[in-house]
């Protein structure tokens, strides 16, 4: 297929006005709902989206990038704040994503027959610790927030207090039966400080080592996330969890782990699902030092954690100690939720999702207040469920109940998408999948497409067919080792055993009509100086094409569920297939 595009520049964020009379504006409802659902300001506010005769518009039919441009130009303006959650800018967001929700036609699938779920946030930020040192039978080694730790808290508590605990080195803490691997070996942990190692046992093996290639290799599985680390603390009674840092395990600098200053949100829980008391980071040559002190050789010690033959190693006769204050606070934040009910199976579900929160507005480097716009991360997905909201309802009804999700607090931790997991407004067991979209490349068309956890399902490979029926490649993400499938709303749904299938256009380089690869590279690496930052904002001069082509595949399959009786499966081998295993006879054994 003969098809080229152009390149577009970085983006930019004029201004016309200070951050306080703009604010003092909005209160006084300077915000016209009605505007902003008709695609702000007229055609003098469209993007100019490019209608060159470089490809038809049939490889994105039925998407429209021109109103996909016009609604991430509405969610990236300054009047959204920046969509915090809990901000003024959630309300407005809310209210928008409702009336185009109502002008699409669809029906409500929230609660109490609403369009929204409610989802309890809390709010965390730790202060200035009084104490933060381990202890030895004959000396002290102080500890330093942020230079040689960083933890924050999930506990709604005003003081944290952990007093002479213990430390127990647990190796990458990874608890498999499916692959033969059990890191914890019995160990008790109650009361006690796990601390581990970042990634999985064989992402530094070398080829000659057993272990090479068990759990996919330089690949992430669920398993390597600190995410997955602090709830098998949780599990096991650990009173606080820390993991060592080194860049190229976590796939950031340590200047990133640091980054939130304390802050964290969670989802208000009680009982047993808490979160442990303490989790956080410790610094490479901090732990290194922890360890020396107690005697042992944290070199060796990440050498003996790649075999399966591992046990965990208590540092001996050293105690942790921390004493720091807590500010706490609750809000509630909404997810909004549509729906089209399914004419012959209507308890079956497909669904579409994407996050509607950004990171709202902050200060810069100078001490300046300003918005980060989220317009492409993620106002280009919200974008994306729209339009394919839009394709449903315009064509037959859907055989199976069809709903489009926009999440919260993804950004803070995917908090909205695993509140519904949680707490689902259809069964998930008869759920077939779950499509994610999260920052589209604005380029334009492009040879490629990219799948982040690609060989993970069935439905997987559906996405890769529709992609080679428009004349592309469906390829792996670019650099597997950052995990980046475990970073989006879709997880959630996988870890609930629901197959699924996630865009990401920062999991590699598009190879675009206009430019090819090196092009390609120019747009992400731009991007990326703009990723959660305020540069992240709308621009007149995107090709939109690239996005719509995306998820145009997304609806091409989501729409074959919706007509069919078939259950897409997870590969054999997936750290997810036997929690959908045990739901299989709900849906014919499938």
């Amino acid at each position: 297929m003969m098809r080229k595009t152009q390149m577009t520049g970085r983006c930019s964020t004029p201004r016309d006005g200070g951050l306080r009379s703009l604010r003092r504006g909005l209160l006084v409802c300077a915000v016209s709902f009605a505007a902003l659902a008709a695609g702000v300001g007229g055609p003098q506010g469209l993007s100019r989206v490019a209608q060159a005769a470089d490809v038809s518009p049939s490889v994105y039919a039925p998407i429209s990038p021109q109103r996909m441009s016009d609604a991430m130009k509405v969610l990236g303006s300054d009047a959204f704040e920046g969509r915090a959650p809990g901000s003024p800018g959630e309300a407005r967001t809310v209210a928008w994503l409702i009336e185009q929700y109502k002008q699409i036609g669809l029906e409500p699938a929230g609660e109490n027959g609403g369009w929204t779920q409610r989802v309890p946030l809390q709010h965390t930020r730790v202060g200035k610790p009084d104490l933060l040192q381990v202890a030895y039978a004959k000396n002290t080694l102080p500890l330093e927030q942020t230079k040689d730790v960083y933890f924050t808290t999930g506990h709604g508590v005003d003081r944290l207090k952990i007093q002479n605990a213990a430390l127990v080195f647990v190796g990458y803490g990874v608890h498999a039966p499916e692959r033969g691997w059990d890191d914890f070996k019995g160990v008790d942990l109650k009361g006690k400080i796990a601390v581990f190692l970042i990634n999985d046992p064989d992402f530094d093996a070398k080829p000659d080592e057993a272990v090479a290639g068990k759990f996919g290799g330089r690949a992430m599985t669920y398993y390597g996330r600190w995410t997955y680390k602090y709830e098998e603390a949780a599990r096991r009674g650990a009173i606080g969890a820390l993991i060592v840092h080194d860049t190229a395990g976590a796939a950031y600098e340590w200047s990133t782990v640091i980054a939130p200053g304390g802050e964290s949100f969670d989802i208000a829980q009680s009982g047993e699902n808490q979160p442990v008391l303490m989790q956080g980071w410790i610094s490479t040559p901090a732990a290194t030092k922890v360890f020396a002190q107690a005697g042992l050789d944290l070199p060796a010690l990440r050498v003996q954690a790649r075999q399966a033959s591992f046990k965990p190693v208590t540092l001996p006769k050293a105690r942790f100690s921390l004493n720091v204050p807590v500010e706490v606070s609750h809000l509630e934040s909404q997810n909004v939720l549509g729906k089209l009910t399914g004419s012959k199976h209507p308890d079956e579900t497909v669904m579409f999702g994407a996050h509607w929160d950004a990171f709202g507005m902050s200060k810069d480097a100078q001490g300046h207040e300003v918005i980060r716009h989220g317009a492409i991360d993620d106002g280009s997905g919200v974008a994306g469920v729209l339009e394919i909201a839009r394709a449903f309802k315009a064509g037959p009804q859907p055989e199976r109940t069809v709903m489009f999700a926009s999440w919260t607090a993804e950004e803070r931790g995917l908090l909205g998408s695993a509140w519904y997991a949680a707490h689902p407004m259809a069964p998930l067991e008869k759920t077939a999948a779950n499509f994610t979209m999260d920052v589209l490349q604005m380029a334009g068309p492009s040879h490629n497409v990219f799948m982040v956890g690609a060989g993970q399902d069935t439905v997987q490979d559906d996405v890769a067919a529709a992609a080679e029926k428009q004349g592309r490649v469906m390829l792996p993400e670019a650099m597997p080792e950052r995990g980046a499938f475990y970073r989006a709303d879709h997880l959630p749904f996988a870890r609930a055993g629901v197959p699924v299938a996630a865009l990401m256009d920062m999991a590699g380089y598009p190879d675009l009509l206009k430019g090819g690869v090196p092009a390609g590279r120019k747009w992400l690496q731009d991007y990326m100086v703009c990723y959660h930052q305020a540069c992240d904002a709308w621009s007149p001069d995107w090709d939109v094409r690239g996005a719509a082509e995306d998820v145009a595949l997304l609806y091409t399959v989501g729409r074959a569920l919706a007509f069919s009786q078939g259950w897409p499966q997870w590969k054999p081998g997936s750290e997810f297939a036997a929690t959908r295993a045990k739901s299989a006879a709900v849906r014919g054994g499938q």
